[in-house]
C-alpha cells in the first residue's frame, strides 16, 4: 500500500501543479523505474483532476442564477480550473504536436520543431479549437442536466488518460532520450501496470453508477441503463479517436514523443464529450430519454 500511494503521488507530482514538497516529498523519492511505475495512475490522477472540477462545476451550477447562459459559464470555468491544476500540461503537447506535423511533412523536421518551446501558428490555433469545442460540448452537456455535465467531466479526465498508456504499449518511444524528462515514463509499459489503469477506469465508472443509483429521485437525471449506454458511447468514441491518433502518430513518427501523449489525452477528452453528445441525441430522437 505505501508503494501504491509513493507511486500515485509520484504521478501528481509529475501530471499536476498540486504540490509535493517538503517531507511528503522525500518520502516518496524519486527514481526512473518509479516514474515508470507510476504511469498506472494516471488515470488516477484523472480521477482527482475530474473529481474536484465536477465538485466546482457542481458548487457553480448551485449558486449561479438560473439562466441558460449557467451550463456555459461553469463549462468555461471549469475549464480554467482544469487548465490551472494540471499546469497546461496536455494543451501544451497537443500545441507542439499540432506544430510539428502541420507544420511539414519530413519526419524529422517535425520532431526538431516538437522540441521547440515556442508555439508556431498551428499549435495556437489547434489549442484554441481545442478549448473552444470542449467549452462548448460541455456547455451543451450541462444545459441537457447539470448532473450530466458533472459526470461528463469525472468520466472525461479519467477515460481519456487511459488511451496514451496503448500508445506507450504500442509504439516505441523516438523523442530526444537525452532532453525528454518524459522518457522513463514513456519506455515499455508493463501489462500489471496497464491492468492497474484499466482498474482505475473501471473504479470511476462503477463511482459514477452507483452514484447515479443513489439519486434515482432526482428530476430527469437518466436510468442507470440510459447512463451505461452513454458512458459506453463516450468510451467507444473517445477510443475510435486514440486510434486514429495512434495510426497519425505511426504514419508519420513511426512512433511517439512525450507531447504525443499529451495531444492524445486532449483529443481523447474532446471525443468522451462528443461521443456522449451524440448518445443523447440519438437516445432522444428515439424517445429513450
Amino acid at each position: 500500500m505505501a508503494r501504491f500511494v509513493r507511486h500515485y503521488l509520484l504521478s501528481l507530482q509529475f501530471f499536476t501543479r498540486i504540490p509535493v514538497t517538503g517531507r511528503l516529498a522525500d518520502w516518496v523519492g524519486f527514481s526512473p523505474a518509479m516514474l515508470r511505475a507510476s504511469a498506472a495512475h494516471l488515470p488516477g490522477v484523472g480521477v482527482l483532476v475530474g473529481g474536484v472540477v465536477a465538485l466546482f462545476t457542481w458548487l457553480l451550477l448551485a449558486l449561479l442564477p438560473a439562466s441558460p447562459f449557467a451550463p456555459l459559464v461553469a463549462a468555461v470555468l471549469g475549464t480554467v480550473l482544469s487548465v490551472l491544476i494540471t499546469g497546461a500540461f496536455h494543451e501544451d503537447g497537443l500545441a507542439d504536436v499540432a506544430d510539428g506535423l502541420g507544420g511539414t511533412q519530413s519526419r524529422e523536421r517535425a520532431l526538431e520543431i516538437m522540441k521547440d518551446s515556442r508555439v508556431g501558428a498551428f499549435g495556437a490555433i489547434a489549442v484554441v479549437l481545442a478549448l473552444l469545442a470542449k467549452v462548448g460540448l460541455l456547455a451543451l452537456l450541462g444545459s441537457l442536466h447539470g448532473a450530466v455535465l458533472c459526470v461528463a467531466l469525472f468520466a472525461g479526465h479519467v477515460v481519456s488518460r487511459f488511451w496514451p498508456l496503448l500508445t506507450i504499449r504500442l509504439l516505441p518511444h523516438v523523442g530526444d532520450a537525452a532532453g525528454s524528462k518524459s522518457k522513463p515514463l514513456a519506455d515499455q509499459i508493463s501489462l500489471g501496470s496497464l491492468w492497474a489503469a484499466v482498474f482505475w477506469c473501471f473504479g470511476a465508472l462503477a463511482l459514477v453508477l452507483a452514484a447515479q443509483a443513489a439519486m434515482v429521485l432526482v428530476a430527469n437525471f437518466p436510468a442507470v441503463q440510459g447512463l451505461v449506454l452513454w458512458l459506453g458511447a463516450g468510451v467507444l468514441a473517445s477510443g475510435l479517436a486514440w486510434l486514429g491518433m495512434l495510426r497519425w502518430f505511426a504514419r508519420r513518427l513511426q512512433g511517439f514523443t512525450g507531447d504525443c501523449l499529451g495531444a492524445t489525452q486532449q483529443v481523447c477528452e474532446l471525443a468522451f464529450y462528443l461521443g456522449l453528445a451524440l448518445a443523447w441525441g440519438a437516445a432522444t430522437r428515439g424517445g429513450l430519454a
